[in-house]
């Protein structure tokens, strides 16, 4: 029974390659989506608002 005894202490190589192609996939359609038009348009208008705010 030394299989079931044995603990996973952490990823293995492979796990950490899929793991770092999975953040840059995701990062790569989070630019997409924050370099498209309206969503460019609408943070420059929210933080065009937030410059202009009286205090």
């Amino acid at each position: 029974m030394p299989a079931a005894s044995r603990r996973d202490r952490g990823m293995t190589t492979s796990e950490y390659a899929m793991g770092t192609i999975a953040a840059c996939a995701f990062a790569a359609v989070l630019y997409k989506v924050i370099t498209s038009g309206a969503v460019s348009g609408a943070l420059e208008s929210v933080i065009g608002k937030a410059l202009d705010a009286q205090f």
